[in-house]
């Protein structure tokens, strides 16, 4: 039998910040500058995926090399930069954490050394037993390493962890630490993508700890060997 879920990794961009309209204004200023077409909010949410340069290369209609996508990357953060200022935490996401029973921290995949001073600047200091972004030069990669090394910083079992997030992709790095997810719809990813993967999905970040933390009552039984 594995361990109660009792510590709760959140997702940053999408989860607990409110950006999804900055981050598709990027995305449209990167595809504009390769010649690409726009998306919109709704197409944004239906396509895209991690890593971003598949989803670039989607939506291009060509591949895009390491060389072109740091370039288009570049494009992405220094708009979003200008933008986020203009930027709030999702309605509830305050009332959300503080009705998580455990642990928790904050895993991102934006830059780290942003992440860090923004979290002060959203009045979050103290919410968190960790706090860490993406610490190479270009991002855009899976999130599944960085969770690995996130929960061995901390000294958190996988197994007694629950991520939520708003991508397909922070449920798939859950999993691959041994852990649970709850799927947050209000995000960039459309509900019926999120529904299709089978793991939980919430509506507002209240329900997701709510939901997360019916996940943390019951430890799973692994499988006999």
């Amino acid at each position: 039998m594995t361990p109660a879920r009792t510590h709760l990794v959140w997702d940053w961009n999408g989860t607990l910040l409110n950006d999804l309209d900055l981050v598709v204004a990027c995305t449209n200023a990167a595809f504009s500058s390769a010649g690409g077409p726009s998306v919109t909010v709704a197409e944004h949410r239906v396509r895209f995926r991690r890593p971003i340069v598949d989803y670039y290369a989607d939506v291009l209609g060509r591949a895009v090399d390491a060389q072109d996508f740091g370039r288009l990357d570049k494009i992405f953060h220094d708009a979003y930069r200008l933008g986020l200022t203009g930027c709030e935490l999702a309605h509830d996401a305050v009332d959300a954490m503080a009705a998580w029973p455990g642990s928790q921290s904050l895993l991102s995949m934006w830059f780290h050394d942003e992440l860090v001073p923004a979290v002060r600047t959203y009045g979050l200091d103290g919410r968190f037993v960790r706090v860490d972004g993406w610490r190479d030069r270009v991002s855009g990669d899976r999130k599944a390493e960085s969770l690995a090394r996130h929960l061995a910083e901390i000294g958190v079992d996988g197994r007694s962890v629950v991520v939520i997030g708003d991508s397909i992709d922070d449920a798939d790095a859950a999993y691959a630490v041994g852990g649970r997810a709850v799927l947050y719809s209000g995000g960039f990813t459309d509900r019926s993508r999120l529904e299709v993967s089978g793991h939980p999905v919430a509506d507002t970040l209240v329900e997701a700890v709510t939901l997360a933390t019916a996940l943390a009552d019951v430890p799973t039984v692994e499988s006999p060997s």
